[in-house]
């Protein structure tokens, strides 16, 4: 069964920074990818960033490229978001999510596990 924990969010001033992490379990994840998404009130889910899970390519959405940097600790089977000069347009839950597939997944759809999500909240 593979179980998807997230943690680190909290609140901050803007222009602060959270680490959130998402530790994995269950099997071994050489063949997946994993993606980080956030849903603000009222608003649909949508992508953050993701992590190839073997080769480590990523991806961002444009809104954060050069504030957010995804990565990864195998042994420890843990994916990071590192969140920087964070906005009151960043708050959200963040959930970390899990595909079996080796592209990252940028949709829910494309998502095959995901976690109960950690609340970000950015105080202007």
């Amino acid at each position: 069964q593979v179980r998807l924990v997230e943690s680190g969010g909290g609140l901050v001033q803007a222009g602060g920074s959270l680490r959130l992490s998402c530790a994995a379990s269950g099997r071994t994840f050489s063949r997946n990818s994993m993606g980080w998404f956030r849903q603000a009130p009222g608003k649909e889910r949508e992508f953050v960033a993701g992590m190839g899970w073997s080769r480590g390519f990523t991806d961002y959405v444009d809104i954060v490229k050069g504030r957010f940097i995804i990565s990864r600790d195998s042994a420890k089977n843990t994916v990071y978001l590192q969140m920087n000069n964070l906005n009151p347009e960043d708050t959200a839950k963040y959930y970390c999510a899990l595909a079996d597939s080796v592209l990252i997944p940028k949709t829910t759809a494309s998502c095959n596990f995901w976690g109960q999500g950690t609340q970000v909240t950015v105080s202007s």
